[in-house]
């Protein structure tokens, strides 16, 4: 006990007693601890380009040269010969030679002015139909790059040229399981580099993909779902008066993604009857559907809209349920507008 009161009795002694009981000496000096260097802040990205990015350029894993077989038969694509030439008997029974329709190994790339790597990004891959050039038909007569700027959304365009102008709707290496997406992953890498900046590969890399097939792009729609590998990815289906078969494929699609994707059919008389069995056999699954033009393009939407007669399929693109019918359609898809900045900012 008394040794604890002794200690107890140091402690609650004046702190001034013991300043007194110590000799006066030099007060040392306190080392300042060195400065870490200011760090530079990362340099801000670049501004989106005023102007728009067009490019052609050839794929590795294009739709093109196609060597295989038909899908479901044993019948190889490239069927005809003459000497050394080779070609595909179409299902008129034409004759295409390899070397002009079945060799362009190209794609179209394109993202708007404004194009922003850094807000959320829509990949759109456009599915050209029938007799058709990416120079001539996709860019100009269906204007496909300019109803995506018009759309004003944050879309970068990716469009494979399909059988160069030709009457054939062949899918080629998109029968091929997994090719649709070692397509999209190239395809990603292909817009990084237009757009100059590796820094945007991210947005890119992780773009959901909405698949636009018009008329005999339908084909290639069909087989990327069924087997391409990619429909993580796929945020929906717009068809252009495109169904011309495979309706189960778009409709098994649909039953196991409507929760992530949509679904929009607008069709002429031309493929009334194939969009009447598929609306059956999503009532089957007991899938609701509309038959009208939505609001927005949700996930879980399914929708078809009749347009009119067999006089409207060859400028489908540019007026079906009225002018530029896909750049209302791309504007319907939430979450993809670029934000604008605000008057007086």
């Amino acid at each position: 006990m008394k040794r604890r009161a002794l200690l107890l009795g140091a402690l609650m002694m004046p702190t001034a007693a013991h300043a007194q009981s110590k000799k006066p000496g030099k007060t040392p000096r306190k080392r300042q601890a060195a400065k870490p260097a200011a760090k530079k802040p990362p340099p801000p990205p670049p501004p989106p380009p005023r102007e728009a990015k067009t490019q052609l350029v050839a794929f590795d894993a294009s739709a093109f040269p196609y060597r295989g077989f038909i899908p479901n038969t044993t019948k190889p694509f490239l069927d005809a010969r003459d000497g050394t030439r080779r070609g595909h008997t179409s299902l008129r029974g034409d004759v295409y030679w390899e070397d002009p329709t079945y060799s362009d190994r190209r794609s179209l790339l394109y993202l708007p002015p404004g194009f922003d790597p850094a807000r959320p990004v829509l990949i759109v891959l456009y599915l050209h139909g029938q007799g058709a050039t990416l120079e001539r038909d996709v860019m100009v007569r269906q204007a496909v790059p300019r109803q995506v700027a018009d759309s004003g959304a944050n879309i970068a365009l990716v469009a494979p040229q399909l059988a160069l102008d030709a009457g054939d709707s062949s899918a080629g290496n998109f029968w091929r399981g997994g090719h649709f997406a070692k397509y999209i992953d190239e395809a990603a890498e292909r817009l990084m580099r237009l757009y100059g900046q590796r820094s945007a590969g991210r947005g890119f890399n992780l773009a959901p993909v909405v698949i636009v097939a018009y008329s005999g792009g339908y084909l290639s729609a069909a087989y990327a779902l069924e087997r391409g590998g990619a429909n993580h990815r796929i945020k929906g289906v717009i068809l252009m008066d495109a169904l011309y078969g495979d309706e189960d494929k778009f409709a098994t699609w649909f039953a196991a993604r409507r929760r992530q994707a949509f679904l929009l059919s607008a069709y002429t008389d031309s493929t009334r009857d194939e969009n009447a069995t598929l609306q059956g056999l999503l009532a089957k699954r007991r899938i609701p559907f509309t038959r009208s033009l939505p609001r927005t393009l949700s996930p879980g939407t399914a929708a078809f809209v009749a347009t009119g007669g067999l006089d409207m399929h060859g400028d489908f693109v540019t007026r079906a349920w009225q002018p530029d019918p896909l750049e209302k359609a791309l504007a319907m898809i939430p979450g993809y507008a670029p934000v604008r900045a605000k008057k007086g900012a």
